[in-house]
């Protein structure tokens, strides 16, 4: 089993710190998700918070290394329920703002919530979150990767990569591992999802092209394992050429 929680980065005033939930007992049905958790300064700011299944699980977790109370920004990458459907716990249980795309601001109520005064649109071209520490948190655009309004989020001072579903990968039950060891084997639990959840070729091509610009020590997808900065150069030239989403049509389309 792989663990519930990681510190990934730390210095005196920072941390980053991966969560890893999975119940091995669940049904497959469930989907397996990571959540981040940024601390600067004892302030909070927590990444894809997760589903409403898991939030008691999260939040415990989460209360070992911060209070509650001291969460200052939910983030999250898109709108799925794996992603965002404990939103209303969360906002109930902290004092916390919400960062949305703002094509996904006016479905946040129909997971039980309508306090618009602590949602924040995220604009399609992004936005940058101060760190009162130092620092900057940078949530870069990811739009059809696969949702509509889709964001990443890049640690400055970590130089780590939130990158949501890009990069994601399903494990076979009891296969999962933490840490990336092998690219060539990895690619059998990432490939499928990718080529059908991502929009096409030509927005991976404009993402790659972004992410390149940023020095990147590793990069922490939702799903699956965290891909260290060995295998991150064959991960960015696999996305640049890889063929998905409507550049495959043909094969959903027809008997």
């Amino acid at each position: 089993m792989v663990e519930s929680s990681k510190v990934l980065y730390e210095d005196d005033e920072h941390q980053y710190i991966w969560f890893g939930w999975e119940d091995p007992d669940a049904e497959e049905s469930l989907v397996q998700s990571n959540q981040v958790l940024v601390i600067n300064q004892d302030q909070g700011y927590l990444f894809d918070p997760g589903g409403a299944f898991i939030f008691s699980e999260v939040a415990a977790e989460v209360n070992k290394y911060i209070p509650l109370e001291s969460i200052r920004y939910l983030l999250a990458t898109h709108q799925d329920p794996d992603v965002l459907s404990s939103v209303t716990l969360w906002l109930k249980a902290t004092n916390a703002r919400l960062l949305v795309s703002r094509l996904w601001i006016r479905f946040v109520s129909h997971f039980g919530f309508s306090d618009n005064s602590r949602l924040i649109a995220i604009e399609d071209k992004g936005k940058m979150v101060k760190l009162p520490a130092g620092g900057e948190i940078v949530l870069l655009p990811a739009h059809f990767l696969h949702s509509e309004g889709n964001f990443c989020f890049y640690d400055s001072r970590s130089k780590i990569l939130f990158s949501g579903d890009i990069g994601a990968a399903v494990f076979p039950k009891g296969e999962r591992y933490l840490m990336v060891e092998d690219w060539e084997k990895h690619l059998l639990y990432t490939e499928g999802f990718h080529k059908r959840y991502m929009g096409n070729n030509a927005a991976l091509r404009k993402w790659v092209a972004m992410v390149r610009q940023y020095p990147i020590e590793m990069i922490v997808p939702q799903h699956g394992a965290i891909i260290g900065k060995e295998h991150i150069p064959a991960f960015l030239d696999w996305l640049e050429n890889l063929q998905c989403g409507t550049d495959l049509l043909d094969e959903y389309y027809g008997f």
